[in-house]
């Protein structure tokens, strides 16, 4: 086989050349050169670094599970590696395997291609080339327009007050007791009514500046509160953040956000620190230790262990919905590109569906329907 040299980025000649280095282990050696090189090449592509290593972290857990090089894989081992991974004790989702799957398909199309030259490489070195072993018969299928856990769902209203009031309890506790933990109990405690009254995800939360929040001419009454500026959103791959505004729509929010600003975020002798959310070390709060503090809240809270951070958002859609937004709105506080996305994350049925029934019920009650929904 023979690949004609082309100076790309993650090209084999470029990778392999840049090594004076003789391996040890030439097949070790031969599929790091591999890595390096789809690393260069997603990052041609502007993919995220942490992209790109969690990626190189499938393919090599694939490796460590087959025992066997790149270019000795075959279509079974595809098929093991998928039956190791539903099996127990800690099954994979669905949507992890398929993810998976196309990690490592992905891997195979970038050293395949004859444009990079790894297939010549390995005639050239172990004697045989790689092939493309995943395929539509034997990878998970995209057949749904979710494929989240069926027992992933939002907060009802009683659990969410639940879950607030015992943020708050823990504030007051360590007041009573003179603690000076009481500070990062309240900021966790706002953190989280932040999280549920703007709709914003774990890293949108936490990488909110002071400054991120501004006036909404259109509702005065909410301050220098009106509007959260959401400045990393959920990026496309290979794109920078996506950025969008939410309008805010409750007061008890803003209450609970300006008493945070004004009498305990200065506590923390930030100075010039923009960060909403800094800790005791004068940094920005991590994604991880909001997990871990949620955790702790909704465990000690008797809540059911399938809720998790992002279920508030999913209860910010679902209740905006239920006390009669238009789902448009909803869909653009949240930054969802499409309805039916917004539709899956609510415990209530789409705008169509709802219309639908109201005029199903209004033709087979009349009057009497109509007064009963009054």
């Amino acid at each position: 086989m023979v690949d004609r040299q082309v100076d790309i980025a993650g090209a084999a000649h470029t990778v392999l050349g840049d090594s004076r280095v003789r391996h040890l282990d030439p097949e070790q050696g031969l599929f790091s050169a591999m890595l390096e090189g789809w690393d260069r090449q997603q990052a041609s592509r502007l993919l995220a670094s942490g992209t790109r290593s969690q990626r190189a972290d499938v393919v090599q857990r694939f490796v460590a599970f087959t025992g066997l090089w790149p270019w000795q894989w075959s279509p079974s081992d595809v098929e093991d590696w998928t039956a190791d991974l539903r099996s127990a004790p800690t099954p994979r989702a669905h949507s992890t395997i398929r993810g998976y799957h196309n990690t490592v398909a992905l891997f195979l199309s970038y050293i395949i291609d004859q444009r990079y030259g790894w297939a010549s490489q390995c005639e050239k070195l172990v004697g045989t080339h790689p092939v493309q072993v995943f395929h539509e018969w034997n990878t998970a299928r995209h057949t749904s327009e979710t494929e989240s856990r069926p027992d992933v769902r939002p907060f009802s209203r009683d659990e969410l007050q639940g879950f607030l009031d015992f943020a708050d309890e823990q504030v007051a506790r360590a007041r009573k007791l003179g603690r000076k933990g009481w500070v990062s109990a309240f900021r966790d405690a706002t953190l989280f009514k932040v999280t549920y009254a703007w709709g914003l995800r774990r890293r949108e939360v936490a990488m909110l500046d002071l400054a991120d929040f501004s006036r909404n001419a259109s509702a005065p009454e909410f301050g220098r509160f009106g509007v959260c500026n959401v400045r990393y959103g959920k990026a496309i791959k290979g794109s920078p953040p996506r950025r969008r505004s939410v309008l805010t729509v409750m007061r008890w929010a803003v209450e609970a956000l300006t008493e945070y600003v004004e009498d305990v975020r200065p506590r923390y002798g930030t100075g010039k620190q923009s960060a909403l959310w800094p800790t005791e070390r004068g940094k920005r709060i991590s994604v991880v230790t909001i997990n871990k503090r949620f955790g702790e809240y909704r465990d000690a809270s008797g809540l059911p262990q399938e809720l998790h951070p992002h279920c508030l958002r999913h209860a910010y859609v679902t209740h905006l919905i239920e006390d009669g937004f238009d789902p448009y709105f909803v869909q653009r506080q949240v930054g969802h590109a499409w309805g039916s996305t917004t539709a899956l994350y609510t415990g209530v049925s789409g705008d169509f569906k709802n219309r639908m029934l109201r005029q199903a019920l209004d033709r087979a009650f009349g009057d009497a329907g109509t007064e009963t929904r009054r």
